[in-house]
């Protein structure tokens, strides 16, 4: 029989981080959505500006014009991988530090995003990074989080953050 051995000790001093992610994520997109137009931007610095839009898609816009049904799709997989990522972390060992941050932070943005979906239907972003006429796709705290968390992985992934193995004794 398949059996998930969750050491809920290790999750739970990880998840303060995913928790942070969270709040700063969702009073972030309340401050935005209670003090902004939609689609009002707001001049921050010469690169940047805070510009209220929604996403009913995934990154960039992905299906963002395919008539709804993607709502429930990116939610159920938004889900599915928390509960996986909450596995994870779970079975993490002490010393992998940095790839728990890792794990949190993805957690954290994933559940940001999903509370969106839920919620409202589409996702609240208003980072705006722009160079003259080139804006990026805007973007919030939680893809924040959730890029933070995958670029940590793919530095934990290459051996920066583990800890040095003990080597055996000399004889």
């Amino acid at each position: 029989m398949w059996q998930v051995t969750v050491k809920y000790d290790i999750m739970l001093k990880w998840l303060w981080v995913s928790f942070l992610a969270l709040v700063l994520d969702q009073a972030s997109k309340v401050a935005v959505d209670s003090s902004m137009r939609l689609y009002e931007s707001i001049a921050i610095m010469p690169f940047f500006n805070l510009t209220y839009v929604h996403n009913t898609g995934a990154a960039f816009s992905f299906l963002a014009h395919a008539g709804g049904w993607q709502r429930w799709l990116f939610a159920g997989l938004a889900l599915i991988i928390s509960i996986a990522i909450g596995v994870w972390i779970s079975r993490l060992r002490e010393r992998e530090v940095l790839l728990a941050v890792a794990l949190s932070l993805v957690l954290g943005g994933a559940v940001g995003n999903l509370i969106d979906r839920v919620v409202y239907g589409y996702v609240i972003d208003f980072l705006d990074v722009y160079y003259q006429t080139w804006h990026w796709p805007a973007f919030n705290i939680a893809d924040s989080a959730i890029c933070v968390g995958v670029f940590l992985m793919l530095l934990e992934s290459f051996g920066i953050g583990r800890p040095v193995e003990e080597q055996p004794a000399s004889e």
